[in-house]
């Protein structure tokens, strides 16, 4: 299996045909495609875990501020910085707004 084609394998939706082609998705700036495996962590989250974070003190939503302060942990490890520096927003529209305009 060429590289290609293992990263294809990677996203279920690339399965797919469209006019008997395999599927090409290029309006990734509007939405991306996931991979199976951010597909099946999105599921677990959703069927075991949905709570609003740092929301409430039941046991829910103490699971899903657990997880995103987990998450900040790792994204932050991988780039370099502090949790701390790390700030989440709903989209890089938002994000390059932040950074302009503070």
């Amino acid at each position: 299996m060429s590289d290609l084609s293992a990263r294809r394998a990677d996203f279920p939706i690339l399965e797919r045909e469209v006019n008997g082609k395999p599927l090409v998705y290029l309006d990734s700036a509007a939405t991306t495609q996931k991979p199976r495996s951010v597909l099946e962590a999105m599921d677990s989250y959703y069927t075991r875990s949905n709570a609003n974070v740092h929301r409430g003190a039941h046991t829910l939503a103490a699971e899903a501020t657990d997880l995103y302060e987990t998450a900040r942990i790792k994204v932050a490890g991988l780039i370099g910085a502090s949790p701390s520096q790390l700030v989440f927003t709903r989209g890089t529209t938002t994000s390059l707004n932040h950074v302009a305009y503070g």
